[in-house]
């Protein structure tokens, strides 16, 4: 606590509010670490297939338990940084995330690196919320906290596209539990700067913490995700107990969850939030866009390894296209956000990526290096454009005392689109693939059922035949594949115009931080002054109206200054 106390007047002293940029660099780092492991093991999906043989099933849990997890949990322990401290949270998340990465790295069983990448996820979900809590905190003016918006949704997309590309060279040179290993050298760079540089904060402290709503949230969260994975995995009958059953609990949980929330003076996420149109169709699109980005973004790795036979590298540089567009839109979001509006902005974003998929469909058993280069970089410009006006307009629309449970909800919808991305996307890829595996002329039906699990599977089953009968279902393998992915990317162009249509209840314009104010109830009060006032002492838990004291962030400006606040008023 003294060294972040010593930290952090060390860089107000600095002046001109410097401080903000410095905290927002540091979340970014941190987003970067959580983002960079949802997609690090896409690339060594082959690798892992051939290592562990694992089941399909087994499969898609290595891939999204990281991701599902990580999104029961954000509510848990958003709140918890609220009671605890998030800088206390978030350092403690760091220390777990780097013993599960080394579990990952060695193991030696499906179960123990599904264990592993739960570990993950568990980390995850104390790191992320802090993020855009934070951020929401320390940049209270519209204008510079769109443009630190922009600049954090380009880092969630560099990490998500840069996981495949340091994941490829890694499978060059080193066995595929190397792609786990990243993790350890970036957060032993990150904790100790964490814990210099963050400042601690705390929510308000109003009642107790409601520990039985918390678990509610989690479980709620996880019953439906895992219906919708076993539902997506065709093992059962989409009426089986074991499909139904996690459903309908997961969804009597979540409701019971909201009438708790309503019910209580204090509550964990202020309900009250969802009234909003705005607010609800942001958290709608983000989910959307999350979840054509990750279930798209796997099986287009699978495509470009096992249907155009390209190494691990040249995999990731076929993706970095995709993370330059991100960047870009990044960079411009707060000046094409002030432009348009969110409305267009959002919905036009969400049209283009549909276009890209859509020109994706062009993708056959030959190499097309230009196709695949302006496909992915409209898909990377579309996705980050919508993100970026749909998180834009979440973190506005809630009133800043509820910045915390904002950030939850935003961070949950983000990472629940990308678990449920794979498992839903994953199961129309199965269910387009496994047809045609069915009856191979010459092709045991034994060696066809194993082939259908998936393509990875099919080329070992293949080399195990041999001969003419191994060469036929390599090639029908491969026809399959393809049409299950052009499938796919129908299904998922769908979905995203679905995402244009629902953009249209969203704010025409952007609003001025004076006008969202009286639209929401009016500005929070201002802080007392804090001389002589004990909670000032560092370490002392802040009153509700002192978050932005407590984190060293200046007094937002009065509109008065029009020069000088940077709002934008249409």
């Amino acid at each position: 606590m003294l060294g972040t106390t010593t930290a952090s007047a060390r860089l107000r002293a600095a002046g001109g509010g410097a401080n903000r940029w410095v905290v927002l660099f540091v979340l970014c780092v941190s987003l970067l670490l959580v983002a960079l492991d949802a997609t690090v093991l896409h690339v060594a999906v082959p690798a892992v297939t051939e290592d562990l043989r694992p089941s399909s099933t087994a499969l898609l849990w290595m891939v999204d338990a990281y991701p599902l997890v990580c999104a029961s949990l954000l509510i848990l322990f958003g709140t918890l940084g609220d009671r605890l401290g998030r800088r206390r949270v978030l350092l403690a998340g760091y220390g777990l995330f780097g013993v599960a990465s080394a579990v990952a790295a060695f193991a030696e069983t499906p179960n123990v690196l599904i264990a592993a990448r739960a570990l993950l996820g568990i980390g995850g979900a104390m790191i992320m919320p802090a993020t855009l809590s934070i951020l929401r905190a320390v940049f209270p003016d519209r204008r510079e906290r769109a443009t630190a918006i922009g600049i954090w949704t380009a880092v969630a997309a560099v990490g998500a596209a840069t996981g495949p590309v340091l994941g490829g060279f890694l499978l060059e040179h080193f066995w595929w539990g190397s792609v786990f290993l990243i993790n350890i050298p970036l957060m032993a760079v990150i904790l100790p700067a964490g814990r210099w540089l963050l400042p601690e904060s705390k929510g308000s402290g109003d009642g107790p913490w409601d520990v039985l709503g918390a678990l509610m949230a989690a479980a709620g969260v996880m019953g439906v995700v895992l219906g919708v994975k076993r539902l997506g995995a065709g093992d059962d009958s989409p009426l089986s107990p074991g499909t139904v059953g996690p459903l309908l609990v997961g969804a009597a949980l979540l409701v019971l969850f909201v009438r708790r929330q309503r019910r209580r003076p204090h509550p964990l996420i202020d309900m009250r939030m969802f009234s909003r149109a705005a607010f609800t169709t942001s958290v709608g699109c983000i989910v959307l866009a999350m979840l054509a980005l990750v279930g798209l973004e796997l099986i287009a790795v699978q495509y470009l390894q096992l249907v155009l036979e390209l190494s691990p590298v040249e995999t990731g540089l076929r993706l970095l296209p995709l993370t330059f567009a991100a960047m870009a839109a990044g960079a411009t979001g707060s000046y094409t956000l002030r432009r348009v509006g969110p409305r267009r902005m959002v919905g036009w974003g969400f049209v283009l990526t549909a276009g890209a998929v859509l020109l994706l469909v062009l993708m056959g058993h030959q190499d097309r290096p230009l196709l695949l280069t302006a496909g992915f970089v409209l898909l990377g410009f579309g996705l980050q454009t919508t993100l970026f006006g749909a998180y834009e307009s979440m973190l506005s629309e809630a009133p800043a005392h509820s910045a915390g449970g904002a950030a939850a909800i935003g961070e949950t919808s983000y990472q629940l689109g990308a678990g449920m991305g794979i498992a839903l996307l994953g199961s129309v890829m199965n269910a387009a693939y496994a047809p045609g595996l069915a009856r191979v002329p010459g092709v045991p039906e034994a060696a066809g059922a194993a082939a259908a699990n998936s393509l990875g599977e099919a080329y070992q089953v293949a080399a195990q035949l041999g001969g003419a009968a191994g060469e036929a279902l390599r090639t029908a393998a491969r026809h399959s594949f393809v049409h299950g992915l052009h499938v796919t990317l129908v299904v998922s162009a769908g979905l995203l115009l679905a995402g244009a249509a629902m953009a249209l209840r969203l704010p025409r314009v952007m609003e001025s931080q004076a006008d969202l104010d009286a639209r929401l109830g009016g500005a929070p009060e201002p802080a007392p002054e804090p001389e002589g006032r004990p909670d000032t002492v560092p370490g002392a838990r802040p009153a509700p109206s002192q978050d932005r004291e407590l984190l060293h962030v200046p007094a937002r400006r009065e509109p008065a200054e029009p020069a000088r606040s940077g709002r934008t008023a249409h």
